[in-house]
Protein backbone atom coordinates (compact mmCIF):
# COMPACT_ATOMS: atom_id res chain seq x y z
CA UNK A 1 0.00 0.00 0.00
CA UNK A 2 2.48 2.23 0.49
CA UNK A 3 4.75 1.86 -2.26
CA UNK A 4 1.49 2.50 -4.19
CA UNK A 5 1.10 5.62 -2.41
CA UNK A 6 5.04 6.54 -3.23
CA UNK A 7 4.09 5.53 -6.75
CA UNK A 8 1.41 7.91 -7.39
CA UNK A 9 2.99 10.77 -5.52
CA UNK A 10 6.04 9.86 -8.12
CA UNK A 11 3.88 10.36 -11.30
CA UNK A 12 2.11 13.28 -9.94
CA UNK A 13 5.20 15.55 -9.11
CA UNK A 14 6.66 13.91 -12.22
CA UNK A 15 3.56 15.20 -14.00
CA UNK A 16 3.88 19.06 -12.54
CA UNK A 17 7.44 19.18 -13.27
CA UNK A 18 6.52 22.03 -16.11
CA UNK A 19 5.78 24.46 -13.27
CA UNK A 20 9.43 25.37 -11.68
CA UNK A 21 10.38 26.80 -14.69
CA UNK A 22 7.44 28.29 -15.90
CA UNK A 23 7.19 29.99 -12.60
CA UNK A 24 10.52 30.99 -11.59
CA UNK A 25 10.37 32.52 -15.73
CA UNK A 26 7.13 34.22 -14.88
CA UNK A 27 8.54 36.05 -11.65
CA UNK A 28 11.81 36.53 -13.24
CA UNK A 29 10.94 38.15 -16.72
CA UNK A 30 7.80 40.43 -14.58
CA UNK A 31 10.92 41.53 -12.25
CA UNK A 32 12.67 42.38 -15.22
CA UNK A 33 9.74 43.83 -17.48
CA UNK A 34 8.98 45.91 -14.37
CA UNK A 35 12.81 47.71 -14.06
CA UNK A 36 13.72 47.48 -17.36
CA UNK A 37 10.52 50.19 -18.15
CA UNK A 38 11.24 51.79 -15.14
CA UNK A 39 14.75 52.18 -16.06
CA UNK A 40 13.07 53.65 -19.61
CA UNK A 41 10.81 56.35 -18.27
CA UNK A 42 13.42 57.77 -16.45
CA UNK A 43 16.57 57.33 -18.75
CA UNK A 44 17.98 60.37 -17.45
CA UNK A 45 17.87 60.11 -13.52
CA UNK A 46 18.83 56.14 -14.67
CA UNK A 47 22.00 57.64 -16.89
CA UNK A 48 23.02 59.47 -13.54
CA UNK A 49 22.85 56.54 -11.09
CA UNK A 50 25.31 54.89 -14.06
CA UNK A 51 27.65 57.64 -13.92
CA UNK A 52 27.80 58.25 -9.92
CA UNK A 53 28.26 54.58 -9.99
CA UNK A 54 31.40 55.20 -12.21
CA UNK A 55 30.19 52.50 -14.96
CA UNK A 56 31.86 53.74 -18.12
CA UNK A 57 29.54 55.44 -20.98
CA UNK A 58 26.67 56.47 -19.00
CA UNK A 59 24.23 57.17 -21.02
CA UNK A 60 25.31 54.00 -23.45
CA UNK A 61 24.51 51.38 -20.36
CA UNK A 62 21.70 53.09 -19.05
CA UNK A 63 20.03 52.35 -22.36
CA UNK A 64 21.39 49.25 -22.94
CA UNK A 65 20.66 47.69 -19.51
CA UNK A 66 17.04 49.65 -19.84
CA UNK A 67 16.22 47.89 -22.76
CA UNK A 68 18.30 44.27 -22.08
CA UNK A 69 15.87 44.12 -18.99
CA UNK A 70 12.48 44.33 -20.40
CA UNK A 71 12.99 42.66 -23.97
CA UNK A 72 15.14 39.96 -21.87
CA UNK A 73 12.58 39.72 -19.06
CA UNK A 74 9.46 39.39 -21.52
CA UNK A 75 11.38 37.26 -23.44
CA UNK A 76 11.48 35.05 -19.85
CA UNK A 77 8.04 35.40 -19.88
CA UNK A 78 7.16 33.75 -23.32
CA UNK A 79 10.46 31.48 -22.77
CA UNK A 80 12.01 32.52 -26.14
CA UNK A 81 15.83 32.31 -26.03
CA UNK A 82 16.19 32.08 -21.93
CA UNK A 83 19.27 30.45 -21.68
CA UNK A 84 20.70 33.39 -24.02
CA UNK A 85 18.73 36.36 -21.88
CA UNK A 86 19.25 34.68 -18.51
CA UNK A 87 22.55 34.71 -19.27
CA UNK A 88 22.81 38.10 -20.33
CA UNK A 89 20.71 39.41 -17.27
CA UNK A 90 23.37 37.46 -15.00
CA UNK A 91 25.72 39.68 -15.69
CA UNK A 92 23.66 42.58 -15.24
CA UNK A 93 23.29 41.43 -11.48
CA UNK A 94 26.81 40.78 -10.82
CA UNK A 95 27.31 44.26 -12.41
CA UNK A 96 25.05 45.12 -9.63
CA UNK A 97 26.31 43.38 -7.00
CA UNK A 98 30.02 45.14 -7.43
CA UNK A 99 28.74 48.51 -7.62
CA UNK A 100 25.39 49.34 -6.53
CA UNK A 101 24.82 46.48 -4.08
CA UNK A 102 28.25 46.16 -3.00
CA UNK A 103 27.22 47.50 0.55
CA UNK A 104 24.45 45.57 1.15
CA UNK A 105 26.34 42.12 0.15
CA UNK A 106 29.46 42.73 2.86
CA UNK A 107 26.78 44.14 5.32
CA UNK A 108 24.72 41.12 4.86
CA UNK A 109 26.77 38.62 4.41
CA UNK A 110 26.13 35.31 5.06
CA UNK A 111 23.00 35.29 7.51
CA UNK A 112 20.90 37.61 5.44
CA UNK A 113 22.50 37.46 1.84
CA UNK A 114 18.97 36.44 0.21
CA UNK A 115 18.04 40.04 1.21
CA UNK A 116 19.98 41.14 -1.80
CA UNK A 117 17.79 40.87 -4.16
CA UNK A 118 20.37 40.60 -7.03
CA UNK A 119 21.73 37.85 -5.54
CA UNK A 120 18.28 36.18 -5.38
CA UNK A 121 17.45 37.08 -8.91
CA UNK A 122 21.55 35.79 -10.35
CA UNK A 123 20.41 32.68 -8.63
CA UNK A 124 17.50 31.84 -10.91
CA UNK A 125 19.10 33.01 -13.73
CA UNK A 126 21.96 30.73 -13.26
CA UNK A 127 18.62 27.98 -13.34
CA UNK A 128 17.50 28.91 -16.18
CA UNK A 129 20.94 29.20 -17.88
CA UNK A 130 21.85 25.80 -16.45
CA UNK A 131 18.25 23.84 -17.06
CA UNK A 132 16.52 26.46 -19.90
CA UNK A 133 12.70 26.97 -20.47
CA UNK A 134 11.18 23.94 -19.55
CA UNK A 135 8.51 22.38 -21.47
CA UNK A 136 6.15 25.25 -21.47
CA UNK A 137 7.80 27.50 -23.52
CA UNK A 138 8.49 29.02 -27.04
CA UNK A 139 11.99 27.55 -26.90
CA UNK A 140 10.22 23.84 -26.82
CA UNK A 141 7.83 24.36 -29.23
CA UNK A 142 10.42 25.80 -31.84
CA UNK A 143 12.84 23.09 -31.14
CA UNK A 144 9.83 20.57 -31.32
CA UNK A 145 6.27 20.99 -29.65
CA UNK A 146 5.08 21.20 -26.62
CA UNK A 147 5.64 18.30 -24.66
CA UNK A 148 9.08 17.15 -26.54
CA UNK A 149 11.74 15.66 -24.70
CA UNK A 150 14.22 18.23 -23.87
CA UNK A 151 17.86 17.56 -24.96
CA UNK A 152 18.71 16.17 -21.30
CA UNK A 153 15.32 13.79 -21.11
CA UNK A 154 15.64 12.78 -25.36
CA UNK A 155 19.64 11.78 -24.24
CA UNK A 156 18.55 9.55 -21.18
CA UNK A 157 16.07 7.63 -23.26
CA UNK A 158 18.41 6.82 -25.68
CA UNK A 159 21.16 5.34 -23.17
Amino acid sequence: MFAKWIDRASRLIAALQFAAPLATRMVVGITFVYTGHGKLANLERTTAFFAGLGIPFPAANALFISLLELVGGACLIAGLGTRLFAALLSSTMVVALLTADKRDVVSKFPADLTDVTPITLLLFLAWLVLFGAGSVSLDRLIRGGIGAPSPLQARGAAQ
